[in-house]
């Protein structure tokens, strides 16, 4: 399942950086598929959050196939990057998912 960063965010940025698929974004930017992967899509998209950062649960892998674990939940002062209970998919699927964020 993907990650989700709940409204407990204290928008320290920590967490941006060290998603492998640049699916953190800051609250009220639209996200692309294009950054930071290897899609050539450049859409904007609608943001999750106007008020906390935001994964776009679309490019979310849980790290699978870069890390042991969700680099944006290991580096989180206050824990708010948690499993999303309504974005469930397995460890093929994830591996899948990255595979095609990263050709």
């Amino acid at each position: 399942m993907a990650i989700k960063i709940t409204e407990d965010c204290i928008n320290c940025e920590a967490c941006e950086p060290e998603c492998p698929n640049n699916a953190i974004y800051p609250p009220e930017e639209f996200w692309k598929f294009s950054d930071g992967t290897t899609i050539n899509d450049h859409e904007k998209r609608e943001p999750f959050s106007d008020e906390v950062f935001y994964i776009a649960t679309e490019k979310c892998t849980e790290c699978i196939g870069f890390h042991e674990e969700p680099q944006c939940a290991a580096v989180c002062p206050v824990d708010c990057c948690l499993p999303d209970e309504d974005n469930k998919e397995t460890e093929t699927e994830l591996l899948d998912k990255k595979h095609r964020l990263h050709k």
